[in-house]
């Protein structure tokens, strides 16, 4: 129980940090850093750090075949689902974003009964549709203050191919995490995923001009490279030793509220009782989606 519970609490962490991370990043693209070009950043750095505490950690002998699962877990999980984030994000407001990501649970949700063979529980398929139904209303009637979009329709596609790449990622790497420790998993997708990434974002990346870059620019650039890439990734890993693909990625419909929560705090939106009550229904969802089926009464 104490396991889960700490699962749990990793899940929420890496939540509420990339709900935080949706107003950050968008604040330093496209004027100090393009898209693809901050991705390339983002592997880069989270390659450094998982390697590095990759050090602390008992070595294992890791199957060939297991690293062409790793291969393509980098490919949805480090690779094309980050490209396709960023360039989405660019394009879109951070609050459409956010929403936009819910759709990854019932993604997830799918995948899992096709591949994983998880049983279809009724409790856990109407968490999924009541957490959707309140991200819904969240976004539709939140009246929240607009953010620089150049073209929405087109962002909101490439989040909708983002969250779709990594439910796809999800799935993958929780066979995985049933054979070997987390970090030895995340250091290799971020091996392979540079060279996934590198070849879109290697002339954005070089354009970069740091001599121009506020401090404050480059702390926020630190803030998606550290807690939005490294311990977001570490958090879900160790929230997928404990839980199910679907639960984590029920997670994810806190999204919505947290990048509302942090943009109450910068003052660029207001709070009202539809946003309130949109919350509570997103919370209701994701506790039904991550009980287990013995504790629903």
């Amino acid at each position: 129980m104490k396991g889960r519970l700490l699962a749990m609490l990793a899940a929420f962490g890496a939540t509420l940090i990339y709900g935080a991370n949706y107003t950050i990043a968008k604040d330093v693209m496209p004027y100090y850093i393009k898209p693809f070009g901050f991705i390339v950043l983002r592997v880069v750095g989270a390659f450094i750090l998982f390697w590095t505490i990759g050090i602390f950690v008992k070595s294992e002998k890791i199957k060939k075949r297991d690293f062409v699962t790793l291969f393509f877990a980098a490919v949805f999980g480090a690779g094309f689902n980050m490209l396709t984030f960023f360039k989405g994000l660019n394009l879109t407001t951070p609050i459409d974003a956010s929403v936009i990501m819910v759709i990854t649970p019932i993604i997830v949700f799918v995948l899992s009964i096709l591949f994983l063979k998880e049983k279809l529980i009724p409790h856990r398929a109407l968490g999924v549709v009541i957490g959707l139904i309140g991200a819904i209303v969240l976004i539709v009637y939140g009246e929240s203050a607009g953010q620089n979009a150049s073209n929405v329709l087109l962002g909101n596609v490439y989040v909708f191919l983002n969250a779709t790449f990594y439910a796809i990622y999800l799935i993958i790497i929780k066979k995985l995490l049933e054979k070997y420790h987390p970090i030895n998993i995340v250091k290799w997708v971020y091996f392979f995923g540079l060279f996934i990434v590198i070849p879109f974002g290697f002339q954005e990346f070089v354009e970069i001009d740091w001599a121009i870059m506020p401090s404050q620019i480059l702390y926020k650039v630190l803030f998606v490279v550290i807690f939005a890439t490294f311990l977001v990734y570490l958090f879900n890993l160790l929230a997928l030793t404990k839980l199910k693909a679907t639960t984590v990625g029920a997670f994810i419909y806190l999204q919505p509220v947290a990048a509302t929560i942090f943009a109450l705090m910068l003052d660029s939106d207001e709070l009202n009782s539809v946003k309130l009550g949109a919350s509570a229904i997103i919370f209701i969802g994701v506790y039904l989606v991550s009980k287990r089926p013995k504790e629903i009464v």
